[in-house]
C-alpha cells in the first residue's frame, strides 16, 4: 500500500487496507472496493493419478543440509542412462562425468564423504531425521569455516551428532557414538567441545531423565520402577544432588533404587553394562541418593515384604 498512495472516490479517505485472501484494496470509512487484484494460487493442472501428478509436478523434493549440494544439485546422467547410449555417446558420457568430478570443490568432496559417513552412524545409532538434519547442518558450517583442518573427519562427524542429540534431547551416551563411529571417546569429547565453542551452539546440560526410559527398557523394568526412578532424580535436582555429576550415573543409581524399591532386583553389574558406566559410579551414586533422599527405609520395607511372603 505505501507504493500506491490512492484516495477513495466516494469519501476522499486514505484509510484503505488490502484484503491478501480476497486480493481487494477497500476503504475502511465507507467500505467501498477500489480494485481487484485476485490471484489464483491453485495449479492451472488436473491430477487424475499419481503418476500424472509426478510428471506434471514443477518442484523437487526440499532442500536438505544431508546432501552435499543440499539437493539442488545435478549429476550427469546415471549407470541406468549409460547402457541405452552408443558407442561415441558413452565416451562422451565418461569425459563429461569427469570433468564433474574435476570441477568440484575440495568442500564439496569432503562433504560427499562425510554426510555419507554421518548417515552410516546415525543409522546404527537409529536416530531421528531431525537429528540427522542437524548434525548435517553443523558439519556443514564446521567445515565452510575450516574446523576440520587437522582432524579426522570421523571424529567431527561424531561431534556434530553428538551436539544434535544433546540438542535434540535425544539421550546417546559418548561410548554409544564411540562404538558406532569407531573413534575414541575422548576424542569425540574434546572435538565437541571444539565444534560448540567455535560456531557458538549453546547447549544445556543432559537432564538424567531423559536417559531413563531406554535404561528401564534394556533392563525389563516396570512401569512403576521406571516412574520411581524419574520422581527420585527429581528430588535429587531439588537438593542440588546432580550438579557436576554426569547424568548418566546419576540415572543408572536412580534406576537401581527404583528397582530395590518395587522388589525388582537388578545386579550393579547389570546396570552399569546398559548405562555405559562403572560398578564403581553406580555405587557412589547410590550411597549419595540413600544418604541425602532417606529412601533406605522404602528399601528395607520392600525387604521385609518380600520376606514375609516368602
Amino acid at each position: 500500500m505505501s507504493k500506491y498512495v490512492k484516495k477513495c472516490p466516494e469519501c476522499g479517505s486514505v484509510n484503505l487496507f488490502w484484503n491478501k485472501d480476497k486480493g481487494e484494496i477497500i476503504c475502511r470509512d465507507c467500505g467501498l472496493v477500489l480494485e481487484e487484484k485476485m490471484v489464483d494460487f491453485d495449479q492451472e493442472w488436473r491430477e487424475m493419478d499419481s503418476e500424472a501428478a509426478a510428471r506434471k509436478r514443477r518442484t523437487g523434493a526440499p532442500m536438505s543440509y544431508t546432501h552435499f549440494d543440499q539437493g539442488l544439485g545435478t549429476e550427469v546422467g546415471t549407470k541406468a542412462d549409460f547402457y541405452k547410449l552408443g558407442g561415441k555417446s558413452k565416451n562422451k558420457f565418461f569425459r563429461l562425468r569427469k570433468w564433474q568430478q574435476r570441477i568440484s570443490t575440495a568442500i564439496e568432496r569432503n562433504l560427499k564423504l562425510a554426510l555419507a559417513e554421518l548417515k552410516r552412524v546415525s543409522s546404527y545409532l537409529k536416530l531421528p531425521s531431525s537429528v540427522e538434519e542437524e548434525a548435517s547442518r553443523i558439519y556443514t558450517l564446521a567445515v565452510q569455516k575450516g574446523l576440520v583442518r587437522g582432524r579426522s573427519m570421523e571424529s567431527v562427524v561424531a561431534g556434530a551428532l553428538y551436539a544434535a542429540c544433546r540438542r535434540h534431547d535425544v539421550p546417546r551416551t559418548l561410548d554409544e557414538l564411540s562404538e558406532a563411529s569407531g573413534v575414541e571417546k575422548k576424542e569425540i569429547g574434546r572435538t565437541y567441545r571444539f565444534i560448540t565453542r567455535e560456531l557458538g551452539i549453546k547447549i544445556l546440560p543432559s537432564n538424567p531423565s531423559d536417559y531413563i526410559a531406554r535404561f528401564a527398557s534394556s533392563l525389563r523394568l516396570s512401569p512403576e520402577a521406571q516412574t520411581k526412578s524419574v520422581e527420585i532424580i527429581e528430588e535429587a535436582q531439588r537438593v542440588e544432588l546432580t550438579s557436576g555429576r554426569g547424568p548418566t550415573g546419576i540415572a543408572a543409581a536412580a534406576l537401581y533404587v527404583a528397582a530395590l524399591i518395587n522388589g525388582e532386583k537388578r545386579t550393579q553389574r547389570e546396570v552399569a553394562d546398559v548405562a555405559g558406566v562403572t560398578e564403581v559410579t553406580i555405587r557412589n551414586r547410590y550411597k549419595e541418593l540413600l544418604d541425602e533422599l532417606g529412601l533406605e527405609k522404602e528399601i528395607k520395607k520392600t525387604k521385609k515384604k518380600a520376606a514375609a511372603a516368602a
